[in-house]
Order: structure tokens, then C-alpha cells, then sequence
């Protein structure tokens, strides 16, 4: 049997134990090692599973993970989210859909702190979503941008899914972090014309909130300074080079709790509670990058990414229109399944063939970022919108999947512009 089919059953095989429930981790390290097995020797991968296994959970880059999902963990459950959100409404609430506006903002420096998708998606609906009733707000709209928002928490650094494509494609996780900032902002602002467009249209959409004094918009700022800060101490300190990714980490963990506790927003509780809920996250993440670790070795053995590379760069068709492709086939991807766990099964066949067209490192990783998070709110596996539709029980999903229709556009937008213009991406990480 030649090399290519044996790669393939092993991709089908893999599919097949996913579509039967089996963790996507597990999955690909159990595809991998039966490949390796049958297409090498069972004493080769018996070596592949203790030897990868055993070096990806001792490997010190991996300590990066649960540093940073601790460090958002600590925001949340101290409620220092919910400074950020109160001081976005009294400037911006008086606006015609200013409380959606306010949702998207406030997502946008939650995000600045967290990492995580969910976690966004569910600190913001919690505080917005009532706030968002009481106005009478259109549930659609309501919903579709704290789920929409919510996709932030992973393009806006820290984010976990950057790390994971930093390690997976060894690339500098600071490099990536600094390259995802103006995507992600320009995002945040097509998110807010979004609204902004639909309410002037509709302005039953999003009726006007109340307005505030000066003096309260004012005294609202102290706590959006906390999170500038910790979000300008860790992100300098990588781009700067005074801390390795790791130690970024740290850093920000601690920032995050010296910050809770002069806040006095920090019980003994709520930092067991984010402690406890660091550990499965972390684990899971963990998990996904052994798994791919081990399904990439047996890929490259049948040598499939080299001839896929090798394949599509000698097509007859611009290198733009095959890295289309590869975007459609994330983003069917993440229709279908988790949108993490198709980014860590695919990046081992596609990053090569990026490679081969001449696009650079560092912009593919964000761009295919920003296609994955997409992922996170388009059916039927959008686990943002089923985290608003956990928060919420009397908005029915097929209503928030409606509300999230009108923010692909700005999805399609923001993909596009990254596209034709790299330097968006490239120009930070080119400074260092």
C-alpha cells in the first residue's frame, strides 16, 4: 500500500473515532499511533507514544498555557470584567444600539486578559444580556453580538489558540501575539459598525440606554486602566524581550491577582475557583497538542503535507485562490466540529503547503486564527453561541444563530483586508 493511502486511512480513521465521540486529542494520537505501527514498526510507535508523550508534558513551553488561561481565570472570577463593562455603558449606553456597542467593547478588553472564547462569551452575556432585555433590545441582536464578541477572547492576545499554533508550527509565540493586535481591533471596530448600521436602519433593534454625568463617566475609568495596564506590562515584556512567553505568563498571573486584590475584587474562594477551573482547561489543551504532535509525526513519515505542498504550488491558479480554499476548509471545518480541534488536526497538512505558496509564518498563523475563531459562532457546533444560549435558556439557539449572521459579514470583511493587505499583521512582529 503506498505511503498516501495509508495517510489517508489513517485521516479517515481518525474522523471516524471523533464522529463516534472520542476526545479530538485522543482521536488523533490514537489514528497516529496505529499509522506509525502499521506503516513503520509497532517498536517505533510505542517510542512515538512514550517519548512524545512524556516530552510534550514536561516540555517547559507548554507551562505557557496554563499561566495564561490562570491569568483569565483570575479576571473573571474576581469580576474585574464587570469594570470594564460598566464603564463602556456610561460612555457609550446613551447611543442607539450603545448597549450592544458597549457588549463588543467591553468583550474587546476582556479579551485583552483572558485567552479563552467561552470565558468572554459568558462573563460578558452574564452582565449584558439582562441589561440588554431590560432596554428591549432584539433578542437576535442581543445575543449574536455577546457570542459574536465573545470570538475575540481568542484573537486579541493573550490567546490560547496562538499558543497552540506557536508551538505546533514552532514558531515565537510573541511574534504572533504582537501580529494578532490590529486584526483583532479592526475586527472589534467592524463588529461595533456592525451595530452602529443596523440600529441607524432599525433603531427598534437597539433603543438608546440612559445617559450619565461627566463626573460618573469619569470616576468609571480606574478599573479599564487595571486591565491596560496588566495587557501593556505582558505584551511589551514579550516585545520587548524582557520575558520569555512563559514567563509572560507568570508575570501576567500575578499581575492579574495583585490587581484583583488592591481592587479588592479577590476572596480566598474565587482563587480556588479559578485555580479549579484552570486545571481541565489547561489538561484539554494539553492534550489536543500531544494528540497532534503525534498524528503530525506519522503524517510526515508518509511524507502527505510534502506532496499536498508540492501538488498545489505547481497548480495553474494564484497562490490566493488556493489559500481560499484552505479557508473554506476551515471554516466548513469549524462548522462542523471544534473549531481548536480541527485547527490542530489540519495545521500538520496545510501550514507546509503555506509554506510552499511563500506566505510567511507569522501572518498564516494569525489569518488562519481569525478564520478558526469564526468557527466559534457559525452552526451547529458554535460553542459560543451554545455558552449564550446556556446563560439565556428563553433565547432559542436557531435565534442566536440568526443574531451571529450579522456579524460574519465583518468576519468576511476582516479576513479580507488581512488578505490583501499583510503588512496589518507583519508590521509589529517586523519591528522587533
Amino acid at each position: 500500500m503506498s505511503p498516501v493511502a495509508i495517510a489517508i486511512i489513517g485521516i479517515v480513521v481518525m474522523l471516524v473515532l471523533m464522529f463516534l465521540r472520542m476526545p479530538v486529542g485522543f482521536a488523533m494520537g490514537f489514528a497516529g499511533f496505529l499509522g506509525m505501527a502499521y506503516f513503520v514498526s509497532a517498536k517505533a510507535a510505542f517510542h512515538m507514544l512514550s517519548a512524545d508523550v512524556w516530552g510534550e508534558f514536561w516540555s517547559y513551553g507548554l507551562s505557557v498555557i496554563p499561566l495564561f488561561i490562570l491569568m483569565g481565570e483570575i479576571t473573571f472570577h474576581s469580576g474585574i470584567s464587570i469594570s470594564l463593562y460598566n464603564a463602556a455603558y456610561k460612555w457609550l449606553g446613551r447611543l442607539p444600539g450603545g448597549i450592544a456597542i458597549t457588549t463588543i467593547l467591553a468583550s474587546t478588553g476582556f479579551a485583552a486578559v483572558c485567552g479563552s472564547n467561552s470565558a468572554t462569551a459568558a462573563t460578558m452575556g452574564t452582565i449584558a444580556l439582562p441589561e440588554m432585555k431590560k432596554y428591549n433590545y432584539d433578542k437576535a441582536l442581543s445575543a449574536g453580538c455577546v457570542a459574536s464578541g465573545g470570538t475575540l477572547g481568542v484573537l486579541i492576545p493573550p490567546s490560547v489558540v496562538l499558543i497552540v499554533i506557536g508551538l505546533q508550527t514552532e514558531q515565537s509565540i510573541a511574534k504572533l501575539f504582537v501580529g494578532s493586535i490590529f486584526p483583532g481591533l479592526i475586527l472589534a471596530v467592524l463588529f461595533v459598525i456592525t451595530i452602529l448600521v443596523l440600529c441607524r436602519r432599525n433603531p427598534a433593534l437597539g433603543p438608546a440606554g440612559p445617559s450619565f454625568s461627566f463626573k460618573e463617566m469619569v470616576a468609571s475609568l480606574p478599573g479599564v486602566v487595571a486591565i491596560l495596564v496588566l495587557f501593556l506590562f505582558v505584551i511589551s515584556g514579550l516585545y520587548l524581550g524582557w520575558f520569555t512567553p512563559t514567563e509572560a505568563g507568570a508575570a501576567g498571573a500575578f499581575g492579574a491577582i495583585v490587581i484583583a486584590l488592591v481592587m479588592r475584587k479577590l476572596t480566598w474562594q474565587k482563587f480556588k475557583d479559578a485555580l479549579i477551573e484552570t486545571l481541565p482547561i489547561s489538561c484539554m489543551v494539553m492534550v489536543l497538542v500531544t494528540g497532534a504532535v503525534m498524528f503530525g509525526r506519522f503524517l510526515t513519515v508518509t511524507r502527505l503535507p510534502f506532496m499536498v505542498a508540492d501538488w498545489a504550488s505547481a497548480l495553474p491558479i494564484p497562490n490566493v485562490a488556493i489559500l481560499a480554499c484552505i479557508f473554506i476548509v476551515y471554516l466548513i471545518g469549524g462548522c462542523i466540529m471544534d473549531a481548536l480541534g480541527f485547527l490542530v488536526v489540519t495545521i500538520p497538512i496545510f501550514f507546509p503547503l503555506a509554506m510552499a505558496l511563500g506566505y510567511d509564518p507569522v501572518w498564516y498563523g494569525v489569518a488562519i486564527c481569525l478564520v478558526t475563531s469564526m468557527g466559534a459562532i457559525t452552526p451547529p457546533v458554535g460553542v459560543c453561541a451554545y455558552v449564550v444560549a446556556g446563560i439565556d435558556k428563553s433565547i432559542p439557539i436557531q435565534t442566536i444563530f440568526k443574531g451571529v449572521t450579522y456579524f460574519l459579514v465583518a468576519y468576511v470583511f476582516c479576513i479580507a483586508i488581512v488578505t490583501a493587505f499583510p503588512q496589518i499583521i507583519l508590521f509589529l512582529p517586523g519591528l522587533r
